[in-house]
């Protein structure tokens, strides 16, 4: 039966599984935590700050050491289910280069927590940060958003803050409707008001800071689809959105881009912060 443009369940659990088109994706997750470790061991952070009571309510920072940095809030992936901010920490070694302070955030993940509840955890991220960095003396050139897939979205529900001066958001999902639709959601267990109320396309805020919407030119069609439709009703509504597809990278390899300071999605962030 079709559910959602033309596929049935089968055929969105095929079309929004990013793991079955790499095979190293387990060897990527492996290699990521490594190099995230060494960067731990091999930088000052300020780790497990507590935004709020919950076991996974954290957050790491890693001051750049320049005085009136900018500040960049990175979310992982993990279709709300899966992973961690160790695992991914690893980004910050491109975006230290690039001279931001870099926080590296946690949230509860399903089926302990549910659709709601996670989005409000990375809204209260946004607004700890936006409180905490400044007494802290850090984020000085402002507060950005940068989240790859369900960071992706996650990071999207904030655009609105005022205290936001641009997103990068990496191979995220904007409409929740399929997901909902999808073996994905076995965990999560959406309803359709909730996946509507919780889809960024959506829910765009009244006022917006500039996004850059990015995915990797070997990505499922399905999540090239998303963020060009998402960037596509930001900017009818008169925002300043981009896309910006990277080339050679699949769903994983596109993170590469962001810890390489040379890389593109490290170079998109530094042009965030220079508007």
């Amino acid at each position: 039966m079709e559910l959602y443009r033309g596929m049935d369940r089968a055929a969105l659990d095929v079309a929004y599984n990013n793991r079955a088109v790499v095979p190293d994706w387990q060897g990527y997750l492996d290699r990521w935590r490594a190099r995230s470790a060494a960067l731990y061991a091999a930088r000052l952070v300020l780790r497990d700050l507590a935004y709020g009571a919950q076991p996974r309510q954290r957050i790491d920072v890693f001051p750049c050491g320049r005085p009136g940095a900018p500040a960049i809030l990175f979310l992982h992936g993990g279709y709300w289910q899966w992973n961690d901010k160790e695992g991914q920490a690893f980004v910050a070694e491109g975006l230290l280069a690039r001279g931001f302070d870099v926080a590296i955030g946690e949230y509860s993940l399903a089926p302990d927590a549910r659709m709601p509840a996670i989005c409000a955890e990375a809204q209260a991220m946004v607004a700890w940060l936006a409180r905490e960095l400044p007494a802290r003396g850090l984020g000085g050139g402002g507060l950005h958003l940068c989240g790859i897939s369900t960071g992706a979205h996650l990071a999207a529900l904030s655009l609105g803050h005022p205290a936001v001066r641009g997103a990068l958001l990496i191979s995220g999902i904007y409409d929740l409707e399929p997901i909902r639709l999808s073996a994905l959601n076995d965990a999560i267990g959406m309803d359709a008001s909730q996946a509507r109320a919780h889809s960024p396309l959506h829910a765009v805020p009244g006022a917006s800071a500039p996004a850059i919407i990015a995915f990797g030119a070997d990505e499922r069609p399905e999540i090239q689809r998303q963020g060009r439709d998402y960037a596509a009703a930001l900017e009818a509504l008169g925002r300043t959105a981009r896309v910006l597809t990277v080339t050679g990278c699949d769903h994983f390899s596109v993170l590469e881009t962001l810890s390489d300071p040379a890389g593109a999605l490290a170079e998109a962030a530094a042009a965030l912060a220079r508007t």
